[in-house]
């Protein structure tokens, strides 16, 4: 398990970083002040910081890593501490399928956020789509002890919590490439979905890609 883990620090998580940071950086408006949940070692947040300037990011965590690359603080993993509206934006890579009621953080995301959530989860749908997601998330997150409830939802529960919290879909993609060839073939598939959600309906119109 130790050369799987090397093999996906050294190579899978870099380029992790890498696609959600050009996604982010490409679908976030100017001039936000970003909250991000789970921030984790905190690279997506300055890989994303590198190439939008313009943004200034906070992280929160449930584990606190003494060498995380941004500014964080902790939580309980439910109640953010933080006031209603306190950010422009709220960023959450990887972070609802690690919580028993992911609804409930969405709320919290909502509440402290003026405008904007985006998100970065998985789509648990195809062949086998349970059992792949399960195996990624031991890899990638057992070592770090974070919590593996394998809560993964369809694009169907997603959609109807989005309807249920009155998220508009603004942006929406499953053609996340996290994993290179041959890899991709099994790990990527349409599990991962990115997402820009609005939390007022606005006069635009949704960027779907299917």
């Amino acid at each position: 398990m130790k050369i799987i883990d090397r093999i996906h620090g050294d190579y899978v998580h870099q380029r992790r970083v890498r696609v959600l940071a050009e996604f982010f950086a490409s679908s976030l408006p100017q001039d936000l002040l970003v909250l991000d949940v789970g921030c984790g070692d905190g690279l997506l947040a300055r890989a994303l910081t590198r190439s939008r300037p313009d943004l200034k990011i906070v992280g929160v965590d449930v584990l606190e890593r003494p060498d995380c690359a941004i500014a964080m603080t902790s939580f309980d993993g439910e109640t953010l501490p933080f006031d209603e509206g306190e950010f422009d934006v709220v960023l959450m890579a990887d972070v609802l399928h690690h919580t028993e009621e992911p609804i409930c953080l969405l709320k919290e995301a909502k509440r402290v956020s003026k405008r904007w959530i985006a998100l970065k989860d998985h789509t648990r749908n195809g062949f086998l789509a349970g059992m792949t997601l399960r195996f990624m998330d031991k890899v990638g997150n057992s070592r770090h002890g974070v919590a593996l409830p394998h809560v993964y939802w369809s694009k169907e529960e997603w959609t109807r919590a989005f309807q249920d919290l009155c998220l508009t879909v603004q942006k929406w993609t499953n053609k996340v490439s996290l994993y290179p060839w041959p890899g991709s073939l099994l790990f990527t598939r349409r599990l991962h979905f990115c997402a820009l959600l609005e939390i007022e309906n606005q006069k635009m119109e949704p960027e779907v890609q299917e």
